[in-house]
């Protein structure tokens, strides 16, 4: 070696190596397993939903709440995390077109079941009827609750629909009139702790009439 040589690697020295080694990883490695399709670990289940029509395969410790399953697997965090202890009804979503609360019911309880999240009421751009109408009725005020609250009175208009009575349906006879007081009752498990009931019942109201189940 000519004498003053620096045997110190350079920058550019440091640079390339750097970039052959990323190089060398992403070629030998395996390509990465999201959560949400990760084969089950010891302890853990392996179940199938199928959410807002799509099939997804999870990897789930039997514990896991449906409610968790889906925002913390699924990135679906529409459905909201309020009391934790079925009370408030912002995590509520449609099972097989019924509405649970997500917080209280395990995922592994859900093999094979269709779900529905506030996600996937929308068509595209075109929002759901009752979307629509919470919006031009002001049915939020911070708006935390609103997915449990839309999801809820979409299947409490199919419940309707379908003449299932509730504790002041009139007639439990005849068909379902979904006067004010009705709604509120049918409504009464999604709590809003802005107040905003007046017009969330309005939108529920003009929804109906609009024939959005």
């Amino acid at each position: 070696m000519p004498p003053g040589t620096s045997i110190a690697p350079t920058r550019r020295d440091l640079l390339e190596g750097a970039a052959v080694t990323a190089l060398g990883l992403a070629v030998a490695a395996p390509a990465a397993v999201g959560p949400a399709e990760a084969r089950p670990l010891p302890g853990e289940a392996a179940i199938k939903l199928t959410v807002n029509g799509v099939e997804r395969t999870l990897a789930v410790d039997p514990r896991v709440t449906l409610l968790d399953a889906l925002r913390e697997r699924l990135a679906l965090t529409g459905s909201k995390k309020g009391c934790d202890h079925g009370q408030c009804g912002a995590c509520t979503v449609m099972v097989g077109g019924r509405r649970i609360n997500s917080c209280l019911t395990l995922a592994v309880m859900h093999e094979g079941d269709e779900i529905t999240t506030i996600e996937g009421l929308a068509e595209g751009d075109e929002l759901h009827p009752m979307q629509a109408a919470f919006l031009a009725h002001d049915g939020f005020q911070c708006g935390y609750c609103t997915p449990g609250q839309i999801c809820s009175s979409v299947a409490m208009l199919a419940e309707a629909k379908a003449g299932w009575p509730s504790h002041v349906t009139a007639d439990l006879a005849g068909a379902v009139e979904l006067t004010d007081a009705e709604i509120r009752e049918r409504m009464s498990g999604n709590l809003c702790r802005c107040a905003a009931y007046p017009n969330i019942v309005a939108a529920i109201r003009d929804a109906s009439a609009g024939g959005a189940t």
